[in-house]
């Protein structure tokens, strides 16, 4: 069954916000945004413009590798490198 347009952007916007959370890139964007110095508005809009750039390089990237790999594939690729990424991280501590 095809999800809808509603529940696609819900699934979405809360598995990227919930991977972001506490991630290097809200970390780098605190750094920034903790110099007195600078515009929260420029740090802000520059954050968003990179996160925007990823994500649109995620749906093409997503989208051209789907055409060679199914689906199910490319969900156990992510899974697995994942679960790779974590075990990494706890290991290099």
């Amino acid at each position: 069954m095809e999800k809808t347009f509603i529940a696609t952007l819900l699934t979405v916007a809360v598995s990227v916000f919930l991977a972001e959370i506490g991630d290097k890139t809200q970390l780098a964007t605190m750094m920034f945004a903790s110099d007195a110095k600078v515009s929260l508005w420029a740090v802000f809009l520059g954050s968003a413009l990179a996160l925007v750039a990823a994500a649109g390089i995620g749906v093409v990237a997503g989208a051209s590798l789907s055409k060679v790999i199914s689906p199910e594939a490319l969900k156990l690729i992510a899974g697995v490198g994942f679960i790779a990424i974590g075990v990494w991280t706890i290991w290099s501590r």
